[in-house]
C-alpha cells in the first residue's frame, strides 16, 4: 500500500491483533500502525460509496450475479472516475471473500491469471490491484462527489426494505440470510444518487406505517 501511495488500511476481524507488529517493507510500517480494525464489513465500508471486491478467475458463482471487471485499464478507470470514497475489498488469505462479504460489493474485480492457478497470494493481489489503480490517472468530475451515496446510507435503505418485506410476508418464502444478500446486492446495483436516498426512505417509511397501522 505504501509503495503505491495508499495509507487507509481497514482490517475486518483480524486473526491476530498483533498484525501491527508484522515486519513491513521499508517505509510501510506506519500503514500497519495506523490501520483501523472493524468487527464487520458493513462498518468498514460505511463511508464508502463504491465497494469493489476481488475474486479469483474461477471463483464459484454467486446466488445472484454481480458485475465483474478486470484489474486493467477499464476496471480501474471506473474506480478512478468515481466521485466518492472507493474501497477495494480483499478476502482472507485462506478463504477469500464469503457470499456475505460480497453482498456489500457493487462489483467484483478479477486479476487475469492462468486458469490452472487462479488464486494469488494476498499481498501480491493487493500489489497488482494498487499498481493498476496508480497508473490510471483519471480524476472524478467535481459534481460526481456530490452525488455519491455512502455505504451507511445504502445499508439504511437495505434494512428498511427488509423490514417492509418482513411485514409483507415475503421473507417467509426463502431464508432471511438469502433475502438480505439478494436485497443488498440489488440496492447496490441500482446505483442510487444521494438525492434519491431521502425519497426512497420516505416511501419505505410510509409503506411500513401503512402495514403496521392496519395490523
Amino acid at each position: 500500500m505504501a509503495n503505491f501511495g495508499q495509507e487507509d488500511l481497514r482490517v475486518v476481524n483480524p486473526y491476530e491483533v498483533a498484525f501491527r507488529e508484522a515486519v513491513s517493507a521499508v517505509g510501510g510500517a506506519h500503514v500497519l500502525q495506523s490501520a483501523r480494525v472493524f468487527a464487520g464489513v458493513a462498518e468498514a465500508v460505511a463511508d464508502c460509496s463504491l465497494v469493489v471486491g476481488t475474486t479469483a478467475a474461477q471463483k464459484r458463482e454467486l446466488q445472484q450475479p454481480i458485475e465483474r471487471v478486470d484489474a486493467q485499464d477499464a476496471g480501474m478507470t471506473v474506480l478512478r472516475e468515481h466521485g466518492g470514497r472507493v474501497a477495494l475489498l480483499f478476502g482472507s488469505e485462506k478463504f477469500g471473500l464469503s457470499n456475505d462479504d460480497m453482498s456489500y460489493c457493487h462489483s467484483l474485480l478479477r486479476i487475469p491469471t492462468s486458469p490452472g492457478t487462479p488464486s494469488m497470494n494476498l499481498g501480491q493481489a493487493v500489489a497488482v490491484c494498487l499498481y493498476e489503480y496508480a497508473r490510471t490517472g483519471a480524476s472524478p468530475h467535481p459534481s460526481m462527489r456530490e452525488t455519491a451515496v455512502e455505504g451507511a446510507e445504502i445499508e439504511q435503505m437495505v434494512q428498511m426494505l427488509l423490514e417492509v418485506l418482513e411485514e409483507s410476508g415475503y421473507t417467509n418464502r426463502i431464508t432471511a440470510v438469502s433475502t438480505e444478500h439478494k436485497i443488498r446486492r440489488w440496492v447496490r446495483r441500482m446505483r442510487f444518487g444521494r438525492r434519491d436516498v431521502p425519497l426512497m426512505l420516505g416511501i419505505l417509511r410510509q409503506v411500513l406505517w401503512r402495514f403496521r397501522d392496519r395490523r
